[in-house]
């Protein structure tokens, strides 16, 4: 696969809109486009943008180069004229969007695109794949850190997803406060901080697990965490002891039952003067069987199957629609909507302000067709990323991390359920 564009990340027919504006003269009409939700998933109160950086990173990628091009025209994609306009693409409207790692209710205008039609239609694709996937696994991982309770989770789930798609899922959950990922690309690209020791294969290599703790404590040093349910987890606790001494970083326990067996491992250690030495958890962890093991002495969590495929919820089910047309390049815009039966948009190019009440608390997610004017505890939720075609949103992930704690602390104590509920705030359309 060529990395180099991302021009063909997209679906034909928006480029045989493209080419059918182009024929009919209304490709530079001037449109307006919005990425929204008309739910959330089931049983969700809130959810979390992610992806952002990521789409304005492809965005800067898009471009039809000769490969691209070549094949677009030798498999009757395009004709001449439509390979001519693409040749030459860079998109050169405006976007604005809510920031990565705040929150989104059904309605919220995550992402809205003004350029000419083809501009702007082209995108579709491109904005969907990336902020579905990644708003999805964010809004999954920030369950699971509320559940958690400030115990630090381990984001894992590389092996469980595409290669790339990994590196994307260990961005989302460090976005909403997970504290690590195991994907080192994930650590080079975006500088998510990166941990892992060993599996049970290690254990398994060696003869018997003294000799495979002895090994890894040689290596890593006593700080390392050493997987004790390979075979017997209290001699494998009574010999990682006796080898680190009191000071050994972490147990790792990751089949059974792990609340009774966390307690069982806990006063052991405790019992052999380890009362520092941290227990960690993991195997098929969820939000759920996080909130389980609440009272259980355990240190942190390691997720990874059900992190990366958004806990039940693989995609955001975000949509791209066309919400407001100009009828000539420069004429001003009107409303246009879909009259579909169950799948409605408003029209109108829409803003996004969060109500606050005066303990600071979210009231509603006031969704507009004129520019608000908010008061004194409200907050516009829309920020500028794209203007003339130049990225200028740009912002490193700490900058989400630390934006999705801010947010979180909006939220009414309702939002935190993880019984099945309506959106712990209401979108107020106006």
């Amino acid at each position: 696969m060529d990395h180099s564009t991302t021009a063909l990340l997209t679906d034909r027919y928006e480029l045989t809109m493209v080419r059918g504006a182009l024929a009919s003269g209304t490709a530079a009409r001037r449109a307006v486009f919005e990425v929204f939700a008309r739910h959330l998933p089931a049983g969700r109160r809130y959810g979390v943008v992610a992806g952002i950086g990521r789409f304005l990173d492809a965005l800067e990628a898009y471009r039809f180069d000769d490969p691209a091009l070549e094949f677009l025209i030798s498999h009757g994609i395009v004709d001449e004229p439509t390979a001519s306009w693409l040749s030459s693409y860079r998109f050169s409207g405006d976007i604005w969007g809510y920031g990565e790692g705040d929150l989104y209710f059904p309605g919220s205008p995550i992402l809205v695109v003004e350029a000419g039609f083809a501009d702007a239609v082209i995108l579709e694709t491109l904005a969907l794949s990336t902020l579905n996937h990644d708003t999805a696994i964010a809004s999954a991982a920030s369950r699971m850190v509320h559940a958690a309770a400030g115990r630090p989770i381990i984001e894992m789930g590389s092996r469980r997803t595409h290669e790339m798609a990994g590196v994307a899922a260990a961005r989302a959950a460090y976005l909403a406060g997970f504290t690590s990922t195991s994907n080192l690309e994930a650590g080079r690209t975006y500088g998510v901080p990166t941990a892992g020791t060993s599996a049970h294969a290690f254990t398994l290599l060696h003869d018997g697990e003294r000799n495979a703790f002895r090994a890894q404590l040689d290596a890593l040093g006593k700080e390392t965490t050493l997987l004790v349910d390979t075979y017997d987890v209290a001699r494998a606790v009574a010999v990682a002891v006796e080898l680190a001494g009191p000071g050994l970083g972490a147990v790792r326990l990751d089949s059974g039952d792990l609340a009774e067996t966390a307690h069982e491992v806990r006063a052991q250690l405790d019992g052999l003067g380890a009362e520092k030495t941290r227990i960690i958890v993991t195997g098929d962890l969820d939000e759920y069987a996080i909130a389980g093991l609440a009272s259980a002495p355990v240190d942190g969590y390691g997720v990874g199957t059900s992190l990366v495929t958004g806990s039940g919820a693989p995609t955001a089910a975000l949509v791209y629609k066309l919400v407001a047309r100009a009828e000539s390049e420069d004429g001003p815009l009107r409303p246009v909507a879909k009259r579909s039966v169950g799948k409605p948009s408003r029209g109108g190019r829409k803003w996004g302000v969060r109500h606050l009440g005066e303990d600071g608390k979210a009231i509603a997610e006031v969704v507009s067709t004129s520019e608000p004017d908010p008061g004194p505890h409200d907050r516009s939720l829309l920020t500028p990323l794209v203007r003339d075609g130049e990225i200028i949103g740009r912002e490193p992930v700490a900058a989400a991390r630390a934006r999705h704690e801010r947010a979180m602390a909006e939220l009414p104590p309702r939002a935190f359920q993880l019984s099945r509920g309506d959106p712990a705030v209401p979108t107020d359309f106006r």
